[in-house]
């Protein structure tokens, strides 16, 4: 039982550690930190994995990885992966176009209260993105966004 209680400390400190080199753009070091975390499934890292790969930030760019560790994350129900995720397909970048997939993926952000999945909803309602144009429904994605 202590050397998990240890375990689990050691990947905590990892994870702040490799999120502070994220944030602080050190981005080797932070790969270096959360890829091993990512692979034990940790959706957190998943994510910062995902953005790294889909920027090129501190390595080349990479599509497959960037749509692999992003859709990874989102499946555990990571709200921005999940946005993310939309985008990837709302736009096609690193997954093929898909506006009903769209559509799926900023739901499941927008459920979790994610102001920019609601916005974003908002506007595919209005423009009839992937869905029927419905004003109103548009609207109510609007205020939703806004509380």
């Amino acid at each position: 039982m202590r050397e998990q209680s240890r375990a689990a400390a050691d990947a905590a400190v990892q994870m702040h550690s490799g999120i502070a080199a994220f944030e602080a753009k050190h981005f080797s070091r932070a790969m270096q930190l959360l890829s091993p975390l990512a692979e034990q499934g940790e959706a957190e890292a998943q994510y910062r994995l995902a953005v790294m790969f889909q920027g090129g930030l501190g390595m080349a760019r990479n599509s497959t990885q960037a749509f692999k560790w992003m859709r990874a994350a989102a499946e555990q129900g990571h709200a921005l992966a999940q946005h993310g995720l939309g985008f990837m397909y709302m736009q096609g970048e690193c997954a093929a176009k898909n506006a009903h997939l769209a559509v799926e993926w900023f739901t499941k952000a927008a459920e979790q209260g994610l102001a920019g999945s609601l916005t974003t909803l908002g506007l595919m309602y209005e423009e009839g993105v992937g869905v029927e144009k419905d004003a109103a429904k548009a609207r109510a994605f609007y205020e939703k966004a806004r509380v």
